[in-house]
């Protein structure tokens, strides 16, 4: 794979799981009493927490499973079946599921400040987005290829803040089945690009063995 294709695949792949706009109407229920002004802060602080916590685990992720004795082969294809069934959900278009349990939403809407969780962990910052940054850091093959992936997680969560900012005043402009045709498009999407992560690691597996 080239640098260029990285260049598409990494913040593609990135902002597709971690899928903002379907984050919105919760944050925004989540703080119905707040200012614009108070929901843009949370939304700053939590976008920094959130890439700091996914550029950890590029940089660190192949050495953690090295330590832990799992085969990057054999993550590539668990990671890749993970995001495949969740690109499914995506293209079934159904309600999604809720990422936080009753009891979460009830007190993330009593706390004063949710930036830090639930909004940046784990609703920006998951285990698809982890399994996925740690995915395209087994494909950079060069130094090339990790510089664009370092740089297209700062890129993703500038973009998400300017997302979030922009819906401070209200969501009125997520319109209902605009959101259900985009996500089932991107959900189509990325449904090959995890067919491709494990083709790429059946394919190591074999080199492997």
């Amino acid at each position: 794979m080239s640098v260029l294709e990285f260049a598409v695949l990494a913040p593609f792949s990135l902002f597709v799981i971690i899928n903002p706009l379907s984050t919105v109407p919760l944050f925004l229920a989540m703080t119905p009493n707040d200012s614009p002004e108070t929901r843009t802060s949370m939304v700053r602080i939590a976008c920094i927490v959130a890439a700091v916590v996914i550029l950890f685990f590029a940089l660190t992720g192949q050495f953690i499973f090295t330590v832990m004795g799992v085969g990057l082969p054999a993550f590539q294809i668990a990671g890749g079946v993970i995001l495949f069934f969740i690109a499914f959900e995506m293209v079934r278009a159904t309600r999604q599921p809720p990422r936080l349990t009753a009891e979460e939403e009830e007190l993330a809407t009593e706390k004063e400040d949710i930036a830090i969780t639930p909004l940046a962990v784990p609703l920006l910052c998951g285990p698809g987005a982890i399994s996925t940054v740690i995915i395209l850091q087994t494909q950079a093959g060069t130094l090339g290829h990790t510089a664009v992936l370092l740089l297209s997680v700062p890129l993703v969560y500038f973009l998400i803040y300017w997302i979030f900012k922009a819906s401070s005043h209200g969501g009125a402009w997520l319109n209902p089945i605009l959101l259900r045709v985009m996500r089932r498009l991107m959900g189509l999407l990325f449904s090959a690009v995890a067919v491709q992560f494990i083709v790429n690691g059946l394919g190591a597996l074999a080199l492997w063995d």
